[in-house]
This record gives structure tokens, sequence and C-alpha cells, in this order.
């Protein structure tokens, strides 16, 4: 009989890390199902399996808390625009298909309620972590202008457009919408997602571009 290797033991910054994104999955999971009220430290722990103190110990406060959950969140959205949009994608394509991924994505709420919620809760309190949101939407902003500007240059956007204006018009457009769909989330999103990206590519595309398929191309 074959012996099995012995499994390498977890170091403890290991144990650590895997200790704090669990609580912090946790926090997301009590935030979007009921509240960010209901978001307690006892809440958290029961949810995650780990002990009361733990929660405390790892973050401090439930606003040291609220700011690993919003930096997790920010990192997830980073890593669902790079995946979705590679960079074999031309600017106009890169920022259609934004667009419809992240539609498609409102349709299993889950994280993204999260999201909102503590968002809502910032704007509306006026707290101290606004400034994470702020910096978040404004770095959503940048890769959407830079996508106008490369589309620009390709000849596939119009160059009449602001480029600014239409980054802030689009996170805007994706934002209102996302709000929506946490008031009421019977909503169907899918032929608003139809809609939205043929909008976009008629309103952004230079004449030849817009005569184009309403679904964003995919990269080959």
């Amino acid at each position: 009989m074959l012996r099995q290797p012995p499994q390498r033991r977890r170091t403890q910054a290991e144990r650590r890390n895997e200790s704090e994104r669990g609580l912090v999955q946790a926090a997301i999971t009590v935030v979007s199902e009921d509240g960010v009220s209901a978001a307690t430290f006892e809440a958290i722990a029961r949810r995650g399996g780990y002990s009361r103190g733990l929660v405390g110990q790892r973050f401090g406060s439930k606003l040291g808390l609220i700011e690993a959950v919003i930096a997790y969140l920010h990192d997830e959205k980073e890593l669902f625009a790079k995946e979705d949009c590679a960079d074999g994608l031309s600017g106009l394509e890169a920022l259609l298909t934004y667009v419809d991924r992240y539609l498609q994505r409102l349709t299993h709420l889950g994280e993204a309620q999260a999201y909102f919620r503590l968002l809502s809760l910032a704007v509306a309190d006026i707290s101290a972590f606004r400034s994470l949101f702020a910096t978040e939407h404004d770095r959503i902003r940048v890769r959407f202008e830079g996508w106008v500007i490369r589309g620009q240059a390709e000849g596939q956007i119009r160059p009449d457009l602001d480029p600014t204006a239409a980054a802030l018009m689009v996170g805007s457009q994706l934002l209102g919408l996302s709000i929506q769909a946490l008031i009421d989330p019977a909503m169907s999103v899918d032929p608003i997602r139809v809609t939205c990206v043929a909008t976009l590519r008629r309103a952004f595309a230079t004449d030849a571009e817009s005569d184009s398929a309403i679904e964003p191309r995919r990269p080959r």
C-alpha cells in the first residue's frame, strides 16, 4: 500500500490570511443577505465558523472590518476587469464587453449587493470609508477613459467624444442600474443589458463601426 506523503503544515501567515479571508467572506454574506446593521462581530463569527474574539483580533473594529470587506470587493472587481477585457480587444470592444459582462453579473447579486449596500451607507452617513469608494470609482473612470482614448486612436470611437465625460457617463449608468437592481431584485436585467450595449455602440462608434453586431465581440 502506497503511503501518502505528509501534508505540508501551513505557516502562521497562511493560517492568518485564510481566517481573514473567511471572515471577510462571512461579512459579505451577512451584509448581502441581512444588511449592514446585521453585520455584528457575533453574526459574522457565527456565519464563518470562527470565534467572536477572532473578528476583533483580526480587524480591531467594525470600521476595520468594513475597510477589509471593501478592499476585497475592489480586488474582485479589478480581477473581473482584467479577466473579461483582455488585451486582444480594441478599446471599443473592451468597453462594451465590460458593460455586457457587468450587467450579466447583476442577475447574481451576491457580492455586488454587499458592495452597493455598503456604498449606500457610506454616502448616507458621510462615513469614514466613503473615500475608499471614491478612489475605486475614480480608478474605474480612468480605465473607461483609457479604453475610449484607445478606441479613438484605432478609429472605432468617434473622435469628437470627450473621453472623461464618456467614461463618467458609462460608470454612472452602471451605478444607477446596480442600485435599481438592489431596490428591485425581480428586475429583468437581460433586455436592459442588450439595449445598453447596443445604445453605447451607436452613441460611441464611428459610422462604420455602428453598423456592426449589437452584441460585443469576444476576443479570438
